[in-house]
């Protein structure tokens, strides 16, 4: 971790989803917002991560008739 910035493991951590997920994310321009200083490095923000997660919250669920 890089002060405010993680990197994708760590992001990856804090989602419950793997590192190739996030990868396929950002290719389909979808989840947390990333910061790619290089063309080797990707770079996250906690708090981008975490506000993209509670973007998700579901209220109530379908039921079964």
């Amino acid at each position: 971790m890089i002060g405010d910035f993680i990197r994708p493991a760590d992001a990856a951590e804090l989602t419950g989803l793997s590192v190739a997920a996030l990868a396929q994310l950002r290719y389909r321009h979808e989840g947390p917002c990333y910061y790619k200083p290089t063309s080797h490095r990707v770079y996250y923000k906690r708090a981008e991560v975490i506000a993209w997660l509670e973007t998700g919250i579901q209220t109530a669920s379908s039921t079964l008739a």
